[in-house]
This record gives structure tokens, C-alpha cells and sequence, in this order.
């Protein structure tokens, strides 16, 4: 009875005056929130849409109108052009290739190397790690590299020129260590008492483990390799063939730039598109394939990036 009444009193005060400010407090708070994060997620988006208006729009709409999301008069003239050439579905696939076995070993260096330095017991670690640190301020520049990849490994106008040079990305692979430094130990040491060795462990217990931060840091280099263009530009000189999106997109800016006779000669039946509708239309062509990437990883995004960073 006595307990009866206690409760009784503590929902009487949390009802009284007190509880009512705090609920209205948290209320004015949360919409508060709310409004902020709605304004500043609207102006984030509101430049990516009025692109894909812009790139629907006339050369005298673009010239008149400083700002608009649906266009008055719709034309495809500029997509005509990015798909008249019929390099577009090649590149496309070169993209894809580049984008999917750039990620795939950029993630097999990454995590086999912040396994094998997560571990104390490693011989020279301490060397090995100071290493890593050091290539995160200081590098060889371009034209060593240049020389290397093209000189000394002959991997000019191969793949392997733009998959090799960025295999590794010294800072993701500092987070991945700090997360793998945050998995129990216990894990690994019943698992090796049952017979496992270090690979059983890395790929039975450790990976199912990461799958959070394996698929934001796979996000993040398949974005980067998604978006690369210079080195394919300069290693890939001599192969159009095997030149990635990013870098026929940058053509066929240039060619839209050019006179209206290089344009004809290019392609006889080529008729003259807007030229600023044709670079809004490359932004959407390029960023509209990744971007469908993300919703099958938005629920290992956040949780990736905030554990690596905060473990270890």
C-alpha cells in the first residue's frame, strides 16, 4: 500500500507544472530539430535537382532564368548528344569494371593489412605502422609515380595503372585497424583453441564481425574510383578504348566547347545542343550510377564510420 502511494505522488509531480515545461521544452527542441535539419537538407539537395532541370532546359533558359527546378520548355538535346557516341556503353562498362576490382582490392590490402598491425605480437609493427604514417604526409608527387607506373612496372595503358597506384588508402586502413583492435580478444582465442589459424580467424570471426565498416569503406573507395578520372587521362592515353566515363564525359565537354565545325566533324549528323545544358547533363549521368549504390548500404554507413573512428 505504502509503495502504491509513492508511485502515485511521483506521477503527480512528473504531471504538475515541472513535468509540463519539460515536455513542452523537449517539443519546442525537437521541432526545432527538425526545422533546421529540413532547411539544411533542403539546401543540400536543392543544387543536385535544379542540375537535373538544368539538364532538360534550353541554352535561353539557362542564359535568362539564374534559378529554377522545372524547366518551361523540355528538350533532350543535350542527352542526345552524351549517347550519340558509341563509346558511351563501353565506358560505361569500364567504369563498372574499374569501380567493382578497384574495390576489391583496395578492401583485400586494406583489411589483411590492419588485421596483421592490429596485433601486438607482430614482429616489427612498430616499423611497420610508423610506415604507414608516413606515407600520410609525405609522397613521392606525380612525376616519380609517372615514371614508376609507366617506366619501370610498364603498366602504361592498362588497367592495372589506375587499380594498382591507389590500392591501399593509408587513413581508411588506420580506422579499419582501430576497429579490429576493438573486437574481443576472447573471440580470437576460443576460436584458436579450436584449431583455427590467423586466416580462419580473419575471414570466420572478424570479417562477419565488420560488416559495418567494410561496407563504408568499400562506399568510399568505390565512390573514389567511380569519380577518378586523372589517372586514367594520363595512364590511358594511348587506350581509348579502355578509358573509364569520367573521361569520355570530359571529351565530350570539351568537344561541346569546341566550334561547331570540330563538333560535325565528330559526327555529321550532330546537331548543336546547349552547351550548359551539356555539362549538367554529365553531372547527372556520373553521379546517378553511384548514387544507387547507397541505399543498400545506408544501414552499415553510420554505424561504420562513427565505430572505427571511436575504438582503439
Amino acid at each position: 500500500m505504502t509503495e502504491t502511494k509513492k508511485q502515485k505522488k511521483v506521477r503527480q509531480e512528473s504531471s504538475g507544472p515541472v513535468g509540463q515545461n519539460a515536455t513542452v521544452s523537449s517539443r519546442i527542441f525537437d521541432v526545432l530539430n527538425y526545422v533546421i535539419l529540413t532547411l539544411i537538407a533542403f539546401t543540400t539537395i536543392l543544387p543536385f535537382i535544379y542540375i537535373i532541370g538544368a539538364s532538360f532546359a534550353t541554352e535561353y533558359e539557362l542564359a535568362t532564368r539564374p534559378m529554377f527546378i522545372i524547366p518551361r520548355d523540355v528538350t533532350l538535346d543535350a542527352y542526345r548528344y552524351i549517347f550519340s557516341s558509341n563509346k558511351i556503353a563501353s565506358a560505361f562498362g569500364n567504369s563498372i569494371f574499374i569501380t567493382f576490382f578497384g574495390t576489391l582490392i583496395n578492401l583485400f590490402f586494406t583489411v589483411t593489412m590492419a588485421y596483421a598491425i592490429s596485433k601486438t605480437r607482430l614482429r616489427g609493427r612498430n616499423f611497420f605502422l610508423n610506415m604507414v604514417i608516413f606515407s600520410m604526409f609525405f609522397s613521392g608527387g606525380m612525376i616519380p609515380s609517372y615514371i614508376v607506373i609507366a617506366n619501370i612496372l610498364s603498366l602504361k595503358d592498362t588497367y592495372w595503372s589506375v587499380l594498382l597506384p591507389g590500392a591501399i588508402s593509408a587513413y581508411n586502413m588506420m580506422i579499419v585497424k582501430n576497429f579490429f583492435q576493438g573486437i574481443p580478444q576472447e573471440l580470437e582465442e576460443s576460436a584458436s583453441i579450436d584449431g583455427c589459424n590467423d586466416i580462419g580467424i580473419l575471414w570466420k570471426i572478424v570479417l562477419p564481425l565488420s560488416l559495418p565498416v567494410l561496407a563504408t569503406f568499400g562506399l568510399f573507395y568505390a565512390v573514389g574510383h567511380w569519380n577518378a578520372y586523372f589517372g586514367a587521362m594520363i595512364y590511358m592515353s594511348g587506350a581509348r578504348e579502355k578509358w573509364p566515363l569520367q573521361v569520355l564525359l570530359r571529351e565530350i565537354i570539351i568537344l561541346a566547347n569546341a566550334s561547331a565545325g570540330d563538333l560535325n566533324a565528330m559526327d555529321p549528323n550532330f546537331v548543336q545542343p546547349p552547351e550548359q545544358s551539356i555539362k549538367m547533363a554529365v553531372i547527372v549521368v556520373s553521379t546517378v550510377p553511384i548514387m544507387c549504390i547507397y541505399p543498400f548500404l545506408q544501414k552499415y554507413f553510420v554505424k561504420g564510420v562513427m565505430v572505427g573512428a571511436l575504438k582503439g
